[in-house]
């Protein structure tokens, strides 16, 4: 990429208008909190910087026993309560399945914070794998992956009811150039990777560390989506230019996905790009299911006051529900499946010789069990 276009890149990442951070917003007077939200200050010990953690918990965790998927976010300070209401309606349709959603961004303390941090510094600081000369603080990334691996997630892990094998990083921008490099850098750490807009330009970008990467590993075992707004030019080519070297690896088990966000910008493609993302990332893999198996779970199911009817169509089975709504029951087993239009997730119980006893029901408030009746 020429200099000219890489400085541009650059220069749009102070051009951008800033969302106000919630930091401020809880300071001010009959500021609206987020529901199921706490806020947890944790002090690295790799930079004495304070950080704040959101963590919003799904709704029904309190009554339940579950673990839950956690969705790791950057700059928490802009994105989290979007991210927040994003997760929430995707739940809801049935695309993503009910998580812990953990926004982390900066405190008070540390280089270049203070009572007000100063994001731009912070950023270019922490979110940064490699030294870049117009930027004298840049480079730290490594310190901040190491206080993620080594302190977010062990708090969020032992504090909260969260799965330590299923872990996405969400991230915009420097944190999209972040994500990348944890990628290559911790391999393991994270399983799904939802990107946007990562500024590739930035000092040699990722391809170094991809490239020491492929050096010694043949596997990649991520779904990674990447996505970028239409207006972002040098953007686009940088990632094309990445996902090209990617497919060109033939990485085993890498499962890549990529958006161009229409009439959409550096920030404002994150709204769709974040649920396209979030839906690919989660998207149950098919799954072929043989009829006889299929054949068994056909008939009437008895909830408290009501029934709910399982139908079979063309080798797929769907579930009516009282008002008559039909929804394909997706498998994601002999015996488990989803549906999308609503959050429920079936889990069929064998009685006798094989047949269906009746279906464990997980929705976003808890679990209800249906016998199935003549």
């Amino acid at each position: 990429m020429s200099s000219s276009l890489r400085t541009t890149a650059l220069a749009l990442l102070f051009l951008l208008p800033s969302p106000k951070p919630i930091a401020s917003q809880a300071r001010d007077s009959g500021a609206v909190r987020i529901p199921e939200t706490q806020l947890r200050r944790v002090t690295s010990s790799a930079n004495g910087q304070e950080y704040l953690l959101y963590v919003h918990v799904p709704s029904g965790y309190s009554t339940a026993t579950s673990t839950y998927p956690v969705l790791y976010l950057l700059d928490a300070q802009w994105d989290f309560p979007l991210v927040v209401g994003l997760v929430e309606s995707l739940t809801d349709d049935g695309f993503v399945p009910p998580m812990i959603i953990v926004g982390i961004t900066w405190g008070g303390g540390g280089g270049g914070g203070g009572k007000d941090p100063d994001y731009g510094y912070l950023r270019f600081r922490d979110l940064t794998p490699t030294y870049g000369a117009r930027f004298p603080q840049s480079g730290k990334g490594p310190d901040f992956l190491r206080f993620i691996k080594t302190e977010v997630i062990p708090l969020v892990e032992s504090d909260y009811r969260a799965a330590n094998t299923d872990r996405t990083l969400m991230a915009n921008s420097l944190g999209g150039l972040f994500a990348l490099y944890a990628l290559f850098a911790e391999p393991g750490l994270f399983d799904r990777y939802v990107v946007s807009s990562p500024t590739l330009g930035f000092a040699g970008g990722i391809a170094p560390y991809e490239q020491r990467y492929a050096s010694t590993a043949s596997d990649l075992p991520v779904r990674l989506f990447i996505t970028v707004g239409d207006v972002e030019v040098p953007h686009i080519a940088q990632i094309r230019d990445f996902t090209a070297a990617l497919s060109a690896r033939h990485y085993r088990a890498l499962e890549l996905d990529t958006l161009i966000v229409r009439s959409a910008g550096h920030s404002s493609n994150k709204p769709e790009g974040f649920v396209r993302g979030l839906q690919a990332v989660f998207a149950p893999r098919p799954l072929a299911i043989a009829e006889t198996i299929l054949d068994r779970y056909v008939g009437k199911y008895q909830f408290p006051g009501y029934t709910e009817q399982v139908v079979k169509d063309k080798a797929q089975l769907y579930l009516i529900i009282p008002e008559g709504t039909r929804f394909l029951l997706n498998p994601t087993s002999e015996k488990d499946f989803y549906t999308r239009g609503m959050y429920s997730v079936v889990h069929f119980k064998s009685g006798e010789a094989g047949q269906a006893a009746g279906m464990d029901v997980e929705q976003p408030g808890g679990r209800v069990y249906a016998a199935k009746v003549p």
